[in-house]
């Protein structure tokens, strides 16, 4: 249920409220605006009867079913935007934010020549796999531990905060470490064990949309990390399976709009993913600032073709800052400040 206070509501009455949410077996969830309080109740309880009475209370204005399955990430409940800060940088505020880098961190060489590159033009964080989930037991794995230590010698040396994914429950201790922000892959959009774990970590965590997820299953993912107590999410839109075989996943514009539409919290977009095809990355980056991403992730080599993973879809350097000249200004001018956007 959502519990709308008047913007005349003292503190003592959103208090009371709270009280009598607790009381009746829910979880109280405060979001407080400019012109007004909504109290979230959240919870399997069984007596929503006696939330509904809560109309009769002082200060409160309104009190309605939350209509998604999905609470705390809906808008319903939190109408202002989520702005999610990693290493100082703000996804989800008014700038566009670039996150680049290889695929999967082959050596320091490797690394620091690709993150001296993208800070050079204009990435804002930097990306790169310590541990990889390959479709193949033969293929790369990734170079664990020492690929995390690289990672953090390159934040070192570009200030770029880190963006690296987490496999495992194992790792989520030793990872958070290193990164500046967690990421849950699309093969993991519903590890719940996992998303469990980091949603008691204090790290933002980056959430890949599945390849056979709805958008319903990729929003409710994103509700196991907050209900858990973590509110600084993104969402990442990867591309997902279609009957379309040019292209490595199809990527699906419509749901950036519409988690959007429905959540909160920030979504970036993937075209690497997306498309796996490098020479339609930059044209679909367009296509995704055009219909709203807050951010890209892009995969970037400094020699795409002796890449250990993901070569096909890897900018190298030159297109990558290519793309950096051409891309961002013209959606920098088409995204005016926004009134609702607030910090988490």
């Amino acid at each position: 249920m959502i519990i709308v206070m008047s913007g005349q509501a003292t503190e003592a009455e959103i208090k009371h409220v709270i009280e009598r949410v607790e009381e009746c077996g829910f979880s109280a969830h405060v979001s407080r605006g400019v012109e007004r309080t909504i109290i979230g109740a959240v919870g399997s309880g069984e007596r929503r009867e006696e939330l509904k009475a809560l109309l009769a209370a002082p200060g409160v204005v309104d009190v309605t079913p939350i209509t998604h399955p999905f609470k705390l990430v809906s808008r319903q409940i939190k109408h202002d935007r989520t702005v999610v800060d990693v290493g100082g940088v703000r996804i989800g505020g008014h700038e566009t934010v670039v996150i680049a880098g290889p695929c999967s961190v082959e050596s320091r060489e490797q690394l620091m020549e690709t993150a001296l590159a993208v800070k050079a033009s204009g990435a804002h964080l930097l990306r790169g796999g310590a541990y990889k989930p390959r479709t193949s037991p033969y293929d790369f794995q990734g170079l664990g531990i020492e690929a995390l230590e690289f990672l953090e010698e390159a934040r070192r040396a570009t200030g770029l905060p880190v963006v690296t994914e987490v496999m495992s429950t194992e790792d989520v201790e030793v990872v958070a470490e290193y990164a500046d922000m967690l990421q849950v892959g699309a093969r993991n959009m519903q590890n719940f064990s996992l998303l469990r774990k980091l949603a008691r970590t204090r790290r933002p965590i980056l959430l890949k949309r599945g390849p056979s997820a709805t958008v319903k299953e990729w929003l409710l993912a994103a509700e196991y990390l907050l209900a858990g107590g973590n509110p600084d999410i993104v969402l990442c839109e990867r591309g997902i399976k279609t009957f379309e075989t040019a292209t490595r996943n199809t990527l699906d514009l419509a749901s950036i709009a519409l988690a959007k539409e429905l959540s909160h919290l920030p979504v970036i977009a993937d075209p690497s993913h997306g498309t796996g095809v490098r020479s339609l990355i930059p044209a679909a980056s367009r296509a995704a600032l055009a219909i709203g991403a807050d951010g890209l992730i892009i995969e970037v080599h400094p020699c795409p073709e002796r890449a250990l993973s993901d070569g096909p879809q890897s900018l190298d350097l030159a297109g990558f800052s290519g793309m950096m000249r051409t891309l961002c200004e013209p959606f920098r001018a088409m995204a005016a400040p926004k009134g609702d956007v607030k910090a988490a």
